[in-house]
């Protein structure tokens, strides 16, 4: 049995990067430098080859973009609209990730032609890639409230108002200092380091990690992460 009367059409992945830096969540785009929409700003993206899997193409866009490996990615929806591409039928499946900007190297937005852009200063993107963004920015809302990837853009070293201004920039809203620092502090997933970070006042304030292995042990025996409430 064959399939040569059936339909044939491409297959895409189209990623969804984030970054945080300095109180702002941002996001990677390049502008496009071939038809169709060229000239216009895209999510990053390309098609799947014959031996690949999807989640196989989707780690090659990220390392080729951002020289990184081991990115926090995850796969986000299907998008399958007959005329969501000009130039041919494409069904795309999106995936977000979310990257450390320290790890990132700046000369890879010059080498690709990609710029970093402000969550609320968005351009109008090309295709369905604005409604990729919505929806990749719901998920990251709502799984941030339940698991710690947001400790995926944030150094190894943070104070403890720097995460909870990492956190008002996924929300999207203003978080109570004192309900934020009880509520993540009573969780002990933060290991408190011996030195302060003393640009934020001169008594200084201290620096903490992430401590993964606990929270992956508690994680094992029912522990939740919840930040819901704050």
């Amino acid at each position: 049995m064959t399939y040569s009367s059936k339909d044939r059409f491409l297959i895409a992945v189209d990623c969804v990067i984030f970054g945080y830096s300095e109180g702002v969540l941002k996001l990677l785009l390049y502008k496009r430098d071939f038809e169709p929409e060229k000239g216009k700003w895209s999510l990053m993206g390309g098609f799947l080859s014959k031996k690949e899997t999807l989640d196989m193409a989707a780690y090659r866009v990220l390392a080729r973009i951002t020289g990184l490996r081991n990115i926090y990615m995850e796969q986000l929806s299907t998008f399958s609209e007959i005329g969501r591409d000009v130039a041919d039928r494409v069904i795309s499946t999106a995936y977000y990730s979310l990257i450390n900007l320290e790890e990132y190297d700046p000369a890879m937005l010059k080498k690709h032609g990609v710029e970093w852009f402000s969550i609320d200063e968005l351009p109008e993107l090309i295709f369905d890639h604005n409604e990729m963004v919505e929806k990749a920015l719901r998920r990251l809302k709502r799984k941030a409230k339940s698991e710690p990837i947001g400790f995926e853009l944030l150094p190894e070293k943070f104070t403890i108002t720097q995460l909870r201004n990492l956190y008002e920039a996924i929300y999207q809203c203003k978080l109570d200092p004192g309900n934020f620092r009880r509520k993540i502090m009573s969780m002990n997933l933060l290991d408190r380091l011996p030195y302060k970070d003393m640009n934020s006042s001169k008594k200084g304030a201290y620096l903490y990690a992430f401590n993964k292995e606990k929270y992956e042990i508690l994680s094992g025996n029912g522990f939740s992460f919840d930040l819901t409430g704050i």
